[in-house]
Parts: C-alpha cells; sequence; structure tokens
C-alpha cells in the first residue's frame, strides 16, 4: 500500500482515510461529513485548474478546496 495525500489521487483512484490533520472549523467540518480514520473515498474529478476537486465518500459526493484535501492522507493500493 502506498500513502497519498486525498488530494495527489488521479480520477476513479480510491484510499482509505488512514488520518485527517488540521484544526478549527475546517477540521470539524471534514469530520462532520464523515471523512474519519478508516472511510473509504474515491477521487471523482477535479476542476480544470485543479481546484476544488470532487470525492465519493459513504455514497455521495463531498467538493473540497485542494488545501483542505492536502490535509488528509489515504492509502491507496
Amino acid at each position: 500500500m502506498v500513502t497519498k495525500r486525498l488530494s495527489e489521487l488521479k480520477p476513479k483512484e480510491k484510499g482509505l482515510v488512514i488520518g485527517v490533520s488540521g484544526r478549527g472549523s475546517i477540521y470539524r467540518r471534514i469530520i462532520d461529513m464523515g471523512v474519519v480514520t478508516g472511510t473509504e473515498v474515491e477521487m471523482q474529478r477535479a476542476a480544470p485548474l485543479g481546484d476544488p476537486i470532487q470525492i465519493k465518500v459513504k455514497g455521495y459526493h463531498l467538493t473540497l478546496r485542494k488545501k483542505e484535501a492536502a490535509n488528509i492522507k489515504v492509502e491507496v493500493d
């Protein structure tokens, strides 16, 4: 398994969340949206300039800024 930041995943690539760093309201929002350790996430697409990105987590789509996604570490097969 390879460890990457969520912001580094390519479209349709899946990973398992192994950690979320950061603090404050953005950190709390990410956790509240279900992006927690042990959750599978799938990169859906990125905007033409790479920001924001859309991921699929727990059956729904979530849009994050690339800076926010960089705080999420995932394990990829």
